[in-house]
């Protein structure tokens, strides 16, 4: 008997079923509902947290385990001098507008993405290009006046391509620019919007009763990582690369969350950072994947207008320098990878290189793992290459060298010139201005100080302060002689690449991307899940209700249980096809 074929595609995604679908089986829910919710805060029910929990493990052994990481746990509350080296306090920001007449907040760049999206998708209804909505969609956009059937000039078309293409680029005066100049208003009300100000994303807080400690929610879970460098590298007995993973709580003040999953302010994060040589960041296992294609939209199409992609090795990414340097392209391979593994569809996964504007102050480049869903492109993993920028800067504030000690194989050997000071004779005839004299001296390049060595030869020299001052050097004081140095330990900060995921909103795509309806009933919906994440392994369905049978099926869930197999059980009176589909 032939298989029969399942036609998933027959029917166009409904995001409005598959919501029904996850409420009624309770995969995720409004926080705090029954007080009426705060938006952006969701609680996961059994099958969503069990779902979470699977992709959690799969990504422990896709990365953890198989790269032989070293995980973390460290605190969520943090002190606030930290975030305030690192640069988050500063610049850790959004830009957002205000509804000059309900005060009603947006976030700036969704604002202008929204609109333009919206005119764009009416001009294309205005032209025959696209299915008109729905009675049942117009009875829910009644309020969106943006979504109207209006055709757009192609000039006008083209303009609102470019400018989408690069929105991530924009500075917050430009945003405004764009809302006047294209009269974006709010489309909940019609009102015109403000100035776009600046947001802090962090959630503020105190150490201690007092409360004379301030502190942050941590937005990312990476400074715990980089101030326990000096103990990850003893435990990595001194040697890189190397790589520390955690996997944890972040929270973020969003501006106005109001896409589900897909922007929320708690939320669970995956984070590597992977420890590299500044000077060889080569990757051992780059081979492995250097053939792995995949689709790329890099910085330089974006800023030209287009969101045109290309598909490519990572090879090739790398060599031609599109991606930066092997280890980047390797984790861009590794990442790909394991969201295809968990059930991603590849067709609707691309990455995409971030522009100047919206590089993290912190980063030197950037790629992110951006998965297309009923919003659009949605970034899910970041991948970007932090340089030396945390560790430099903590360093740098506490004194505490986080830094690379390594022995050379073959010692460097140098010469150069060294002042040699009398300095019994100097503090008496300097005084206080010698010791500054000895500095200025000391941070001469190697010019000065043969220029200087050449006049002491021939009697004396003058060395001026930078307030002018002047002062006469001969060789009783000052002598300067060439000195051949032995380097047999190099000391270097390490640089940082950090591939960074956000879990929730890899299980909402990953929803999306598994739902389907039946050929035959549009109303009966299907998760198709891949085993590996699925929540439920195994379900058992008793065929007879009668007594007998309840031991056996007991005996075999339980045996099932020890073995690490999650699996439910479904004595139900209906039919078996109605409780498979519903478990």
């Amino acid at each position: 008997m032939a298989a029969t074929v399942v036609n998933k595609t027959a029917h166009p995604f409904d995001k409005t079923r598959l919501e029904a679908l996850l409420n009624r089986r309770f995969f995720y829910a409004p926080a705090f509902e029954i007080y009426g919710g705060v938006a952006g805060l969701y609680d996961y029910g059994p099958p969503g947290s069990s779902l979470q929990a699977n992709i959690i493990a799969e990504w422990r052994k896709h990365f953890i385990i198989e790269e032989g990481m070293l995980e973390l746990d460290t605190t969520i509350m943090t002190p606030a001098p930290v975030f305030e080296t690192s640069g988050h306090v500063a610049r850790f920001a959004d830009w957002m507008v205000k509804d000059t007449q309900t005060g009603d907040v947006l976030r700036a760049d969704h604002l202008v993405g929204g609109v333009l999206e919206a005119r764009l998708a009416g001009d294309k209804e205005a032209r025959g290009l696209a299915a008109a909505p729905s009675s049942d969609d117009k009875k829910k956009k009644k309020k969106n006046a943006k979504a109207a059937a209006v055709k757009l000039d192609d000039d006008v078309v083209k303009q609102y391509e470019a400018i989408l293409a690069q929105l991530d680029n924009y500075s917050g005066p430009e945003l405004g620019e764009l809302c006047r100049k294209h009269k974006i208003r709010n489309p909940d009300t019609d009102n015109e919007v403000g100035e776009p100000q600046q947001f802090n994303l962090m959630f503020t807080s105190s150490i201690g009763p007092t409360g004379q400690h301030p502190g942050y929610l941590r937005p990312e879970t990476a400074q715990g990582h980089f101030l326990n460098f000096s103990r990850l590298l003893d435990f990595n007995n001194g040697r890189v690369p190397f790589a520390s993973a955690q996997i944890g709580r972040s929270f973020r003040n969003e501006i106005s969350p109001r896409a589900g999953l897909l922007r929320v302010r708690e939320f669970t994060m995956a984070e590597i950072e992977h420890y590299v040589d500044p000077e060889d960041k080569s990757h051992a296992r780059f081979a492995d994947v250097s053939s792995q294609v995949i689709t790329l939209l890099d910085r330089k199409v974006q800023e030209s207008g287009s969101n045109q992609t290309v598909q490519m090795t990572i090879g090739e990414a790398v060599s031609s320098g599109i991606i930066a340097n092997e280890t980047l392209g390797y984790f861009v391979a590794r990442i790909y990878q394991f969201l295809v593994k968990i059930g991603i569809n590849p067709e609707r996964l691309r990455f995409r290189q971030h522009m100047g504007n919206e590089m993290a102050h912190y980063a030197t480049d950037c790629w992110d793992a951006e998965i297309h869903n009923s919003t659009g492109w949605t970034e899910c993993v970041g991948c970007a290459d932090r340089a030396a920028y945390d560790l430099t800067v903590h360093s740098n504030k506490t004194g505490q060298p986080l830094v690379v000690r390594q022995a050379l194989k073959e010692p460097i050997v140098t010469e150069k010139e060294v002042a040699e000071w009398n300095k019994k004779a100097l503090g008496k005839t300097f005084k206080a201005d010698a010791g500054v004299l000895q500095k200025i001296v000391e941070e001469m390049p190697e010019s000065e100080l043969l220029r200087l060595k050449s006049e002491l030869n021939n009697g004396t020299t003058t060395v001026t302060f930078p307030d002018g001052k002047e002062f006469q050097l001969t060789s009783e004081l000052l002598t300067i002689e060439r000195r051949t140095f032995k380097q047999s330990i190099r000391e270097f900060t390490p640089n940082v690449i950090e591939p960074s995921f956000g879990l929730g909103r890899i299980l909402y795509t990953l929803l999306e991307h598994s739902f389907w309806a039946r050929e035959q009933d549009v109303e009966r919906g299907v998760l198709s899940l891949p085993p590996v994440v699925a929540p439920t392994k195994v379900l058992i369905v008793p065929l007879s209700a009668r007594d007998e049978f309840a031991p056996l099926v007991q005996e075999i869930s339980l045996k099932l249980r020890k073995a690490g197999v999650f699996s439910r059980v479904d004595d139900s009176n209906t039919s078996i096809g109605k409780r498979y589909a519903r478990n």
